[in-house]
């Protein structure tokens, strides 16, 4: 059991790490297996398809990702301060990735979804799945913003959405242009949107 978990740990982080350096369609099972030192018979025993596999590794990330999101959007926080750390730890962690593979990765779900959704409706429905979990944490800063005053919002789901593939758009135009330096308007365009003039002066 203990080295069936590992094989299938060793096929989640490769799988990631390939797609979201490249891409789906250009990484196959023989590179995945490969690169994770893991012969293809295991692969199949511990997963279908590569569709499968990367709809567990999106989910693997996610998992990782989420405790930092809940820090990053903690209700304890006030909202300009979780907008301001948001877009702050999402510059950052592109420029680390440019840093890294000398070019700019964008979100990994968005990515995924852009490359596959008319093709694999499994992998389709994981990314509609995480962009509902990300607009989530947005309309908690929406309806926070708006109960202070902040900002006006009739409705807060729809304005979160907006801001969701304000965000989407800004990143991915960064990874078309491999350029980190588009990340500069991220921050001052979701203030646009919303509506707000500035954002306070808060360490990330």
């Amino acid at each position: 059991m203990k080295q069936e978990s590992e094989t299938k740990r060793k096929l989640l982080e490769t799988a990631l790490e390939l797609i979201w350096e490249s891409s789906y369609g250009s990484v196959s099972v023989d590179d995945i297996c490969t690169k994770a030192g893991v012969n293809k018979g295991s692969f199949y025993y511990a997963f279908k398809s590569k569709s499968d596999l990367a709809v567990a590794a999106f989910e693997r990330h996610w998992e990782i990702k989420r405790p930092i999101l809940d820090q990053v959007f903690s209700s304890q926080l006030p909202p300009l301060e979780r907008l301001n750390k948001y877009c702050q730890g999402t510059v950052a962690d592109q420029n680390e990735k440019y840093r890294t593979f000398g070019k700019v990765l964008g979100c990994p779900f968005c990515a995924l979804g852009s490359e596959l959704s008319t093709q694999d409706e499994n992998i389709r429905k994981k990314v509609e799945q995480m962009s509902g979990r990300f607009v989530k944490y947005f309309e908690s800063i929406v309806r926070d913003l708006a109960t202070e005053g902040l900002i006006e919002s009739k409705d807060h789901t729809e304005l979160a959405r907006e801001l969701y593939s304000y965000v989407m758009g800004v990143i991915m135009q960064a990874k078309i242009d491999n350029n980190p330096k588009n990340l500069d308007r991220l921050q001052p365009g979701v203030l646009r949107l919303l509506n707000l003039k500035q954002v306070s002066t808060v360490a990330a």
